[in-house]
């Protein structure tokens, strides 16, 4: 089915974008937390939150100035519906954030937590890659290849990762 055919509600539910786009800034905050030396757990949970919500206000407020003011009236509905639809950029910092809360309890030092928290975002930015593409009716070898990419993505951030700590 052509996304643009889509009615707006039924666009915003099947956009995974917000999704891709926030593991990966979750990714990349998770790769870099340690340039600076240890870090404390709470101090990379407050950050991961912080830059999700940070940048769905920042996706929110841009697509509302910039498109919604040009083709429609500004109320609070429009708001609210921007704002839900751009709720995935922050909404997938949850899951790494959760993951290096829980990370304590299984034995694992900051080192142990940071890969742990890393491995969730990269899978989150693979599944919602590969979830938006088998929803699209894309074909496999479509699918295959986009996941190959996402591959080579969080391969860059593991190597990010690695190349901060030496």
């Amino acid at each position: 089915m052509d996304h643009r055919s889509l009615e707006p509600a039924e666009a915003a539910a099947r956009d995974y974008s917000g999704a891709v786009y926030g593991s990966l800034l979750a990714a990349s905050v998770i790769a870099t937390v340690g340039t600076l030396g240890p870090f404390p757990r709470l101090q990379l949970v407050v950050m991961l939150l912080t830059n999700g919500l940070v940048f769905w206000i920042t996706h929110v407020y841009a697509r509302v100035v910039g498109d919604k003011l040009a083709h429609q009236a500004l109320s609070w509905e429009v708001i609210r519906r921007e704002a839900r639809r751009e709720w995935p950029i922050a909404g997938v910092a949850l899951p790494p954030a959760a993951a290096v809360v829980v990370c304590p309890s299984l034995g694992l030092g900051p080192e142990g937590t940071g890969w742990v928290a890393l491995g969730v975002a990269l899978a989150e930015q693979v599944g919602w890659a590969t979830v938006a593409l088998v929803r699209a009716g894309a074909p496999r070898r479509l699918i295959a290849m986009t996941g190959a990419v996402n591959l080579f993505v969080g391969l860059l951030l593991v190597g990010a990762k690695v190349l901060v700590k030496h």
